[in-house]
């Protein structure tokens, strides 16, 4: 019953976003009452903690799973996005924003936990394709990692980029562009190019 409470938690939460879900609207949906979810998670807090949680070791290991895979560095990042967008399903409530705004604590753990994990993730992509001869040798591979993850969170932000005029996925898909444009020699110009029209097939 823990694992059927978790699940259903955390897609309501990505749906309808981590404030406007309460306990008894879960309760509803799963089929159970309100007093069973408590024996498993004393509170709200507890439940967002644990969702929070779970779905980012379950996107961290699928990130992992793509790069090992070892595509060039520039598919490797369209890859990843569309892997984080349809786990997070498409972001319709702005979940890591309402998870700044209403649990902070939380959002301050699993950020710190995050940024660490894209750092490493990102430099990696950076010094692949500097070795494969399609992202530029003058780069500087500490600012561009950093400008790039501020850029991520920073597109995250519904009051910046409001989604009836940024859908998520088109949003990630000229941040993207953008990040990469500015970075790849033009060998990776052709790589680039050649995704992003058969994206657009």
């Amino acid at each position: 019953m823990k694992e059927i409470i978790l699940d259903k938690a955390t897609e309501m939460f990505l749906n309808l976003g981590f404030k406007s879900v309460t306990m008894d609207d879960l309760a509803n949906e799963v089929g159970i009452s309100k007093k069973t979810i408590y024996t498993h998670y004393e509170n709200k807090t507890k439940l967002v903690q644990e969702c929070t949680t779970r779905l980012f070791n379950k996107i961290n290991e699928g990130i992992d799973t793509i790069c090992a895979i070892g595509k060039n560095p520039i598919e490797e990042l369209y890859d990843i996005k569309k892997y984080v967008i349809f786990h997070l399903k498409d972001e319709k409530s702005s979940p890591q924003y309402q998870l700044q705004k209403y649990y902070p604590k939380i959002f301050r753990h699993i950020n710190a936990k995050q940024s660490e994990l894209m750092q490493k993730c990102t430099i990696n992509n950076l010094n692949r394709g500097l070795e494969m001869g399609i992202y530029r040798e003058d780069i500087n591979i500490d600012f561009v990692s950093r400008i790039y993850i501020s850029g991520i969170y920073s597109i995250q932000d519904p009051e910046m980029f409001p989604q009836p005029i940024f859908p998520v996925e088109q949003l990630k898909d000229l941040f993207l562009e953008y990040h990469l444009r500015g970075i790849v020699t033009p060998k990776g110009r052709k790589i680039l190019n050649g995704v992003i029209n058969s994206n657009h097939e």
